[in-house]
């Protein structure tokens, strides 16, 4: 069953939230909750990931780990699209023969999903990867993060997405699913999709994946902090420390 408390939890932070009325209204909102004075060192982190890739959203997790060991430091973050299946149908696929021919065999398909499950525990993502009946074309989750992001939901469209196909097995690739999740981050579902039915964002988004790849990079997440340290992989909250050291070097 999906675990429903939280969605109240979203639903309620969103209500409570100024950046959602700001929007509503046309104005900027700061989303920091810092105590003013508290932050000494501004980074920006772009963070380039899939969102049907669940070693991104145990990146996520780790990341917002190393965040809180360095209370000095306020990230702002913005989502990269990276499309792992650029030519997915825009109705996806079955999932367990994509597995199946990810991974080579059932048995070695087991072993990897037990250890992400084992890995998801201690950073509070409860993955039923049972539920997931179909891997989803992503480029339209991709796109709702985008148009949330412009109404200062960016961080909570993230977080309800992977929740969505990782806890409650949904299809992210579909609008009305989407839609949903609009409503519980506390945005106009009506208004996600009219925007999911344009083709807004579409051809950015698409150019935005190539240019990553002709970057160099091929495998996610990808977390470019500061512009130019890169940190690869789901890697342990500790990794990031060093380079936050040298951000706030070079701020001095």
């Amino acid at each position: 069953m999906p675990n429903r408390s939280w969605r109240a939890r979203a639903k309620a932070e969103a209500l409570a939230d100024p950046a959602v009325v700001a929007a509503a209204v046309g104005r900027d909102a700061n989303p920091s909750r810092r105590e003013p004075g508290s932050v000494r060192h501004a980074m920006r982190v772009d963070i380039v990931a899939d969102t049907i890739c669940p070693w991104c959203y145990l990146g996520m997790r780790r990341l917002d780990q190393a965040l809180a060991m360095a209370p000095d430091i306020a990230a702002e973050r913005r989502w990269r699209i990276f499309l792992l299946n650029p030519d997915m149908p825009e109705q996806g696929t079955e999932r367990a023969s994509y597995l199946l021919r990810k991974f080579g065999s059932a048995e070695r398909m087991r072993e990897v999903l037990a250890y992400l499950v084992d890995c998801g525990r201690p950073v509070g993502i409860p993955f039923r990867f049972e539920q997931i009946a179909r891997v989803p074309n992503s480029l339209n989750s991709h796109r709702f993060i985008r148009w949330a992001a412009s109404r200062g939901r960016q961080e909570q469209a993230i977080e309800a997405i992977f929740r969505f196909y990782f806890e409650e097995g949904l299809n992210i690739g579909e609008d009305s699913v989407l839609c949903d999740a609009a409503t519980v981050i506390g945005l106009d579902p009506q208004a996600a999709r009219r925007f999911l039915l344009s083709a807004d964002e579409r051809r950015e988004l698409l150019m935005e994946d190539w240019e990553f790849k002709r970057l160099g990079i091929q495998g996610v997440p990808c977390f470019i902090l500061g512009g130019k340290y890169v940190i690869s992989g789901a890697q342990a909250p500790e990794a990031f420390l060093p380079v936050f050291d040298l951000l706030r070097q070079e701020g001095r």
